[in-house]
């Protein structure tokens, strides 16, 4: 299942992507006498969401002609982010070889290179990244988002599915000149406001057939600036839920933003997209508050 959150009567609401368009499940609700939250993130931490999959793939055929109804078109609704409050947002550092040397850094081998951002930074689909005051050269990076389903702790590799409800699109952004000023400054250079964009689809896990096959580009502009394969990470997904679930109780709606196969310097004017195969991509325009002081 394929879930967008979109703005509806001023509203953050979350829907269900159907043949026919987008299904606000706050229309579900109303019309077949559901309780089901509005919002993704209340879905996923009040673990409903097996509950929404399963009426929806049972029902989808034979309430076909009441979920056309309901359903608004693609070209009536506007993104928004799939949620702005999770509890945790892990970000991996370095985890393709290629980005690595980008940085002139050494591709870490024992453990991931992990860094925590805040919820203050995410936007979504469309809006803009704002290049600080403080730094000269931020960068942008496309990542594969995972999304957790449930409270755990000390997860197995071997179990590391039970722990994911889905995926999504990230582009990460980092003040790279604050960084290289001293390793130390992880934390200032990642958590800048809009500098971590989030969605615009949340897809669930069987919506994806061979995660190893995926391929994450870093656009720019059209361009394709970086390109790499989940194969290829240093630390593979069933590694960093594992890993991170020894350091943290891991919670509903928390994430691990997987790492980047290359960041693209950022310029006023540039537009940044993350492309995942068939995943709606992710597009953010880029400003440069230095020049566009109105916006500070």
């Amino acid at each position: 299942m394929k879930i967008a959150t979109i703005l509806l009567d001023g509203q953050e609401v979350a829907s269900i992507i159907t043949d026919y368009g987008y299904l606000p499940i706050s229309f579900i609700n109303q019309r077949f006498n559901k309780n089901w939250p509005h919002d993704l993130f209340s879905i996923l931490t009040e673990e409903r969401l097996e509950e929404i999959k399963r009426w929806f793939y049972q029902n989808s055929d034979s309430l076909s002609q009441e979920l056309e109804e309901l359903s608004i078109l693609k070209k009536l609704i506007q993104f928004a982010p799939l949620y702005r409050r999770p509890r945790k947002i892990w970000g991996i550092g370095l985890n393709y070889k290629a980005h690595a040397e980008d940085l002139s850094e050494k591709v870490p081998v024992s453990e991931p290179a992990s860094f925590m951002k805040p919820d203050t930074a995410i936007i979504g689909f469309n809006d803009t990244i704002k290049i600080p005051t403080l730094s000269e050269k931020t960068t942008g990076e496309a990542e594969l988002g995972l999304i957790f389903g449930k409270k755990c702790k000390n997860v197995s590799q071997e179990n590391w599915r039970s722990a994911i409800a889905g995926f999504t699109t990230i582009i990460d952004m980092t003040a790279e000149d604050i960084l290289r000023r001293n390793p130390r400054n992880l934390t200032q250079a990642k958590s800048f406001d809009t500098f971590f964009s989030f969605g615009p689809i949340f897809y669930t896990l069987d919506e994806v057939d061979d995660l190893f096959k995926l391929l994450v580009q870093t656009i720019i502009n059209g361009n394709v600036h970086a390109e790499n394969t989940v194969a290829n990470m240093t630390f593979p997904l069933d590694f960093l839920v594992s890993y991170h679930s020894q350091i943290m109780t891991m919670l509903p709606g928390d994430i691990i933003s997987t790492g980047t196969p290359g960041a693209a310097p950022l310029k006023n004017g540039d537009i940044i997209e993350c492309r995942i195969n068939d995943f709606q991509p992710l597009i953010n325009h880029v400003i440069d508050l230095k020049l566009n002081r109105r916006y500070v």
